[in-house]
């Protein structure tokens, strides 16, 4: 998989209903290339289907955190990309000060939680992490 399918992914994680057209648009492609792209990530199995996501679904996450990530390097682009990949990952932030990036977590427990943590240490570059799970919501956007 190269940075032009993780894009052609990305887009599709943020919109599956996106058309060949629209996601051609977006990331510079030609429309042949983008359908067959798609079609290549299926028959590899990279792309296992296309889903609904509901409202509910990312508002009600019970378990909830934010890691804030330090990384050795230049890396950051690379970790943000595999962060992008990673379903228990709701937003990525850069930032400035002590941490280059703050990542909001959703999950259904906090056994999953835990894995996705373990995973994300794992990723080469990344130095320090912290994590604070996230209580309750006073006001939401």
């Amino acid at each position: 998989m190269d940075k032009t399918d993780e894009r052609l992914i990305s887009a599709l994680r943020h919109n599956a209903r996106a058309s060949l057209s629209d996601l051609a648009l977006e990331l510079n492609l030609s429309r042949t290339t983008v359908r067959a792209r798609i079609e290549r990530l299926q028959a590899r199995g990279d792309i296992l289907g296309f889903t609904v996501v509901l409202k509910e679904d990312v508002l009600r996450d019970p378990v909830r955190g934010l890691m804030m990530i330090g990384i050795e390097g230049r890396g950051t682009s690379r970790i943000t990309r595999q962060l992008q990949g990673l379903p228990e990952v709701r937003a990525i932030h850069t930032t400035n000060g002590r941490w280059d990036l703050i990542v909001e977590l959703g999950t259904e427990t906090l056994e999953t939680l835990d894995a996705a943590l373990a995973k994300i240490r794992t990723f080469e570059g990344v130095v320090s992490s912290e994590t604070n799970l996230l209580l309750a919501t006073k006001k939401d956007t």
